[in-house]
């Protein structure tokens, strides 16, 4: 990325707090376009909100910020990508708290399977994982009776997903779930919780006379930076001789957490690489002052919610050092966003490339292919029992 820091991928530039001017002012003179639709000398836009407000029958609807942030939105969501997105301050506020790791909802990442609004991964612990949310399960409808929501998903935004999701704790929403092979959509109630994601845990066990640290990762979050050295250092003093990344249910975050991840498995060379619009194609590579974990047995789990830069990780410690990945065909979003914070709390994230692997490979819309095939129960024995028994994995 140009100028622009990789850590967060975000830029508050004066471009920007100068575009949302000329948004303000575009908007007041009815113009929407660079060359804007004229009837009758009267820009279209402007002659569309004077009907609104002199004949739509229900007065107390007409919201004029409503108004202004849905045209942006339009302008945005006319491109038909959904991860590029304007997002008016409430739900970039959202989107922010979802960064942070830490608000009141269910505990379920969203994205999108052919065009419908789709549980990522449900996170553990949380009410979703208690209700049996899958990753791939379709959302079909959000209903909020206390605060008067019944939404057809239809089109919708992640954010303005979210948004209705989450909510105050102790409270109730209500999805309407479609899961493959069913017949028929189900309603799932849901009772609002604290949700705390921390971006990682470990446990470490023995497996015959081989030490062993199962590092699972939920999410590459702003906490990832500071857990992931109490990772290595509970790995170095373990003296573990196996780690096993588990990156199942991981939606992925921030992609500079895959690369600070990948640096310590690897010795030096390429993580992943972006290629922009214009066809250049810029490399990642492996961070100085790390590798303190090479020469270590490294297996990597994956599944259906594994996705964005939990992918990312997955594929390139399979390309680079040929680490066995297992479980399930990963979600396959390989795009990535670049995130505009404006002075009225407002946002913007706009898909301005792709995530390559180190070989090149793209894997938007294909996800990366597991070494070996496992359904997972998504009970720590049976699985961990799944994997122990596949001959020579451990070795």
């Amino acid at each position: 990325m140009e100028n622009m820091s990789f850590r967060k991928l975000r830029n508050f530039s004066l471009f920007l707090l100068v575009t949302v001017v000329v948004h303000v002012a575009i908007f007041r003179s009815g113009i929407f376009l660079d060359k804007p639709i004229l009837v009758n000398g009267e820009g279209l836009s402007s002659q569309v909100l004077s009907i609104l407000k002199n004949d739509f029958l229900y007065k107390d609807r007409i919201d004029d910020e409503k108004i202004y942030y849905g045209s942006i939105k339009g302008q945005v969501s006319s491109l038909g990508d959904p991860y590029t997105v304007f997002l008016p301050p409430d739900e970039n506020k959202t989107s922010q708290e979802n960064l942070a790791g830490e608000f009141g909802g269910v505990g379920v990442s969203l994205g999108y399977k052919e065009g419908s609004l789709a549980v990522m991964s449900p996170l553990a612990k949380t009410p979703a994982d208690r209700a049996d949310l899958r990753a791939g399960d379709l959302i079909l409808k959000i209903k909020d009776e206390k605060a008067g929501v019944d939404v057809d998903t239809q089109d919708i935004s992640i954010q303005r997903a979210v948004e209705l999701i989450r909510g105050e704790i102790g409270t109730k929403v209500v999805l309407s779930i479609f899961r493959q092979g069913e017949n028929e959509a189900r309603d799932v109630e849901l009772i609002r919780d604290n949700i705390v994601v921390a971006s990682v845990e470990i446990e470490n066990l023995e497996h015959n006379g081989k030490k062993i640290s199962w590092i699972k990762m939920y999410k590459f979050s702003d906490r990832l930076y500071e857990e992931w050295e109490e990772m290595v250092s509970s790995v170095l003093v373990n003296n573990s001789e196996v780690i096993i990344l588990d990156l199942r249910n991981n939606p992925g975050g921030y992609l500079d957490g895959s690369v600070l991840i990948a640096s310590d498995f690897l010795e030096d060379g390429v993580v992943v690489k972006q290629k922009s619009a214009d066809g250049s194609v810029e490399e990642y590579k492996v961070e100085k002052g790390k590798s303190r974990l090479v020469g270590k047995k490294l297996v990597v789990l994956i599944n259906g919610g594994s996705a964005s830069a939990a992918e990312i990780l997955a594929g390139a410690l399979k390309q680079r050092i040929n680490a066995p990945i297992v479980g399930e065909t990963s979600f396959g979003k390989g795009t990535v966003q670049k995130t505009d914070d404006f002075v009225d709390g407002s946002g913007l994230h706009v898909t301005i490339a792709k995530w390559l692997l180190p070989s090149g490979d793209d894997i938007d819309g294909k996800g990366v292919e597991p070494d070996y095939e496992v359904e997972w129960e998504y009970d720590d024995e049976i699985d961990r029992n799944k994997i122990f028994e596949i001959d020579g994995l451990l070795n």
